[in-house]
This record gives C-alpha cells, sequence and structure tokens, in this order.
C-alpha cells in the first residue's frame, strides 16, 4: 500500500500515522528508540504490506500486467490502491475526505522531529505538492508512476506503465473493491 492508504488504515493517533508511514523510511533509524505509539505505526505498516503482499486480489491484478512490467507491478497498485481508495472514499468511511486529508497533512508537518531525515524531504514535498489530491485524477498516477521510474538506478521498463494501466483500469478497480474491505477489516485488528 502507498502512504495515503497507510495513513488512512494507521491507529488513530498522530504518532501512529507518522510510523505508518515511517515504514517506508527505517533504513538507519533505530526503531527501539521510537516512542510506543511510532512503533505501533511502524508495525501496522509492515503488517499491512504483508498482508497486502498475500491477498488473492492483489495477486490475480499483478498476473494482469505485462511480464516486462509485472517485476514492478507492486509499486504501481500500491499508488493507484491510493487513487482508488480517493475514488471509493464513501464506501469506507464517513470522515470527509478533504478533511481527513488536511489533517493528515499537518500531523505530518508537525511530528517532523519523529521522521528520519528521507521521510521528512519526502512528506515536506507530499504536502507541498498536494499528493493525495493530485491522485485523484488517474493522469497524476501516471505521473507519479514515472518519478518512480525515474529514480530506479538501473534500466526498466516502468515508465509508462499508466499505458497498461488504462486499459486494465476496471478489472484493477474491480480487485481492489474486493480487496480494500478484507484489508480494512485485518488493519482494525492489528495490535
Amino acid at each position: 500500500m502507498n502512504h495515503l492508504a497507510h495513513l488512512f488504515l494507521a491507529p488513530n493517533s498522530p504518532e501512529a500515522r507518522v510510523g505508518s508511514v515511517l515504514g517506508d523510511f527505517t533504513r538507519g533509524v533505530d526503531i527501539a528508540a521510537l516512542p510506543n505509539s511510532v512503533r505501533l505505526g511502524v508495525r501496522h505498516h509492515l503488517a499491512v504490506d504483508s498482508f497486502t503482499d498475500k491477498h488473492p486480489d492483489v495477486l490475480a491484478s499483478k498476473r494482469l500486467f505485462s511480464t516486462q512490467r509485472r517485476r514492478f507491478s507492486g509499486v504501481a497498485l500500491d499508488i493507484l490502491y491510493d487513487h482508488f481508495l480517493l475514488c471509493h472514499w464513501d464506501k469506507f468511511t464517513s470522515v470527509d475526505q478533504n478533511t481527513f486529508i488536511q489533517s493528515v497533512y499537518a500531523e505530518l508537518q508537525d511530528n517532523e522531529n519523529l521522521m528520519s531525515p528521507n521521510m521528512s524531504k519526502t512528506t515536506r514535498h507530499m504536502v507541498s505538492h498536494d499528493w493525495f489530491g493530485s491522485y485523484r485524477d488517474l493522469d497524476n498516477i501516471g505521473y507519479a508512476l514515472d518519478r518512480v521510474a525515474a529514480r530506479i538506478r538501473f534500466q526498466n521498463s516502468f515508465a509508462g506503465i499508466i499505458h497498461e494501466i488504462r486499459p486494465l483500469h476496471s478489472e484493477l478497480e474491480k480487485h481492489f473493491l474486493s480487496f480494500f474491505p478484507d484489508l480494512q477489516n485485518f488493519a482494525g485488528g492489528i495490535e
């Protein structure tokens, strides 16, 4: 899952939500030195990722991608799932979408002291460029995926993966709508 979904599913505290994003930035971080609520968020992140990677709908979605791009399908799905979450927000919560997004942006800004330098840099960019708001538009998902592709340090065929996503959109969305309630149920039980 990508950042928005992790924040959405995280335990209900600012520190745990920070930890739920920190799960992607743990290299060089002494997890044991973090406050308990942040460690809970990191554990939550890892459990959500593990559950996601094994779910039949996620595995079925990955198989839809061409063999040359399948290696990167998990990364593509992570970001695409944030798009689908935004598109179907009201199916999963009664919390106003814009209120949630602005709230987590504020929490991330207020809790930079709990972040690794890489996470701090990324979250500043996330907030200043309103990543989550932009993820409502599928074209912006394509731009985000191409930015990820440009950061890969070896030759790859990840760039342009949005051209595979477009004709698969309905089927990928159907898999997401089957998968996400299972994930939401699982995530709610993580201690």
